[in-house]
């Protein structure tokens, strides 16, 4: 990825004057979705020729579909869209806080629920008590669900990229017990807010496992197992470098091999798998940060400097891999960095991603993700260790705030274009006389670029910082 030069840093009040046309064109096509959309269908997930349609493989969708409202309405206050947001909440959550199948917790839960106390919190509308206790008790139930999801791994030899923990475990996937995903590291921070609010996970006997601690543990697993560092004498460790899953036996626990799902291999970088490490280990950072010693001390029994170290490690590791491994010169990427066509583009380093290409298909849904753990790692790290990733995150906004990736066409229903959902499995639509999907638009990558724009905003505006936890 090329930075802006030095001389001309790009500011966030640079970029404040393109979030009206992204808020505009959310709230249209966010109503546009509410307005045609049949609920009997299952879950937006995807557009084919700009009209969203499902996928039945998990409902994982469904929070961002209208946490949307309520970000518009964050950004915007309208009253119309907080409504939506509200009152689908109410109606269509429910089941999501107590799915005990899937590891998509946080994306679900947090984007409605999460979003709808926070704004109740800073009092940005009317409501009592009660809503928030509502709020309070799903986040604290889908939390304990989460981490109920719970397998441990057993540790022959301590590893600095583990804190030297004595003890790992982490949130098993949909794909069963045996799987740890890379996705998970964004969807946790539930587990970190429901412990805010003094909520455990209850077994037989009343035994309590702690939400905190079963959250670090499973970024230390993270961290151990599925991200690159660059120091050992596996072939393919890249600094940084990310597999989408780790496969553990779970006869007696222990790591057997990396795989992918929706990556080329387990040996190249799945570019949004990569993404949600970037955004999740510099989210849970700001996190960590608000937790005073004692009381993370007591929840962990680990040293909260170590693990501070660790997860900003892991930060900087990926969101470096990104900077200079993993994107276009504009910070996009192509949906692996391992895609088998990319050999037709030698130079595709050196030159803006190409969502047009004939070859491999852009993801910039993965680009709106990372671009949101940049600039947090940014403004974590500060002005001077930090500004090289607030640069790349404000240069990615900033392309992505425009065409070709901002969809200005209000007949089609996505936000954010040239997205891509599993490209092996062939569910991306590739439009006639193209060899490789464009065009298109995914329910995550419209909330990433919506979030990412409010995040912005306030920024811009000098409202309370975004943040998913209670400062």
């Amino acid at each position: 990825m090329q930075l802006p030069p030095t001389t001309e840093p790009l500011t966030v009040c640079d970029l404040a004057p393109l979030l009206p046309r992204v808020f505009d064109l959310a709230a249209a096509k966010t109503r546009l979705i509410h307005d045609t959309w049949d609920p009997a269908h299952g879950t937006p997930v995807f557009t084919i020729d700009g009209r969203y349609t499902t996928r039945g493989w998990t409902e994982w969708t469904q929070g961002f579909q209208y946490g949307n409202a309520i970000l518009i309405y964050d950004a915007t206050d309208d009253p119309e869209l907080l409504q939506l947001g509200r009152r689908q909440t109410l109606d269509k959550m429910a089941p999501h806080v107590t799915h005990t199948g899937v590891h998509d917790h946080g994306f679900n839960n947090l984007s409605t629920y999460g979003n709808l106390r926070r704004l109740l919190l800073e009092g940005r509308f009317d409501g009592d008590d009660y809503e928030r206790h509502f709020y309070e008790l799903a986040i604290k139930a889908s939390g304990a669900v989460q981490a109920a999801r719970w397998a441990g791994v057993p540790v022959r030899d301590p590893s600095p990229h583990a804190a030297d923990s004595a003890s790992l475990g982490y949130i098993y996937s949909f794909n069963g017990p045996q799987s740890l995903f890379i996705d998970t590291m964004r969807t946790l921070r539930i587990l970190g807010l429901a412990w805010q609010l003094g909520h455990p996970l209850m077994h037989e006997g009343d035994r309590a496992a702690n939400l905190l601690n079963r959250s670090i543990l499973h970024g230390l697993t993270t961290s151990r197992y599925i991200v690159f560092h660059g120091d050992s004498a596996h072939t393919y460790d890249i600094r940084g470098r990310t597999a989408h899953e780790g496969v553990f036996n779970r006869n007696d626990g222990a790591f057997r091999n990396r795989s992918t799902q929706q990556g080329y291999s387990p040996f190249s970088t799945w570019t949004r798998g990569l993404a949600w490490a970037m955004l999740g280990y510099a989210e849970e950072l700001e996190f960590l940060d608000a937790i005073p010693d004692a009381p993370f001390q007591a929840a962990c029994g680990l040293a909260h400097s170590t693990i501070i170290d660790v997860y900003e490690r892991n930060a900087r590791e990926t969101c470096d891999h990104w900077i200079q491994e993993a994107t276009a010169s504009d910070g996009v990427p192509y949906w692996d960095d391992g895609g088998p066509n990319l050999c037709h583009m030698p130079d595709w380093r050196d030159h803006p991603a190409d969502p047009f290409n004939d070859h491999e298909p852009v993801d910039s849904s993965a680009a709106a993700i990372a671009a949101q753990g940049l600039l947090r790692l940014g403004r974590y790290l500060g002005e001077n260790e930090g500004r090289r990733y607030t640069q790349a995150g404000l240069a990615l906004s900033r392309t992505l705030f425009d065409e070709p990736y901002l969809s200005a066409d209000h007949n089609h229903q996505g936000l954010l274009l040239h997205s891509v959902y599993h490209w092996p499995n062939g569910w991306d639509h590739v439009p006639r006389g193209a060899k490789v999907p464009r065009g298109e638009s995914c329910m995550w990558g419209d909330y990433h670029l919506l979030e990412l724009a409010v995040y912005l905003d306030r920024l811009a505006k000098g409202r309370p910082y975004l943040a998913f936890y209670d400062a």
